[in-house]
């Protein structure tokens, strides 16, 4: 019996007035051309909240502090069984005010509204829908 392994990934949600980080998912990865939230599997003992800092950090420069664990997600992909971890995150207080307006590695700045025509991946979904909730119908 092939037993999968299961990965932990931290994912930094970064609200910014009502914005958030979002970036394309590149052509040579697994559910490329999805749109994607920084984040990536957690080290050996890290914490979600750590990893998902961490992880946004290297991937778009930008600092972020976790406030919150928005949602935990357990899904099987065909490729993969993830445990998904959802931080809602924002921006340090000492970033330059350019960083929050401007393209950031490929991530861009997107508005809550605009979130459910994104193609995210489908373990996703229950944060786009807490996400519309809270930010667009409140």
């Amino acid at each position: 019996m092939n037993e999968r392994k299961t990965n932990r990934i931290g994912i930094a949600v970064v609200e910014h007035q009502r914005q958030f980080l979002i970036g394309v998912r590149d052509h040579s990865t697994t559910l490329a051309g999805h749109h994607e939230f920084p984040g990536g599997k957690c080290e050996p003992g890290e914490a979600p909240d750590v990893c998902a800092a961490r992880e946004c950090l290297e991937e778009t420069g930008l600092s972020v502090r976790p406030a919150e664990e928005l949602l935990y997600v357990e899904h099987a992909y065909d490729h993969a069984d993830v445990l998904l971890h959802f931080w809602l995150c924002h921006p340090e207080p000492a970033v330059p005010a350019h960083l929050l307006t401007e393209d950031l590695k490929g991530f861009r700045w997107i508005p809550a509204e605009e979130l459910p025509a994104l193609n995210f991946p489908a373990a996703n979904a229950p944060l786009i829908d807490l996400l519309i909730n809270a930010y667009v119908r409140s």
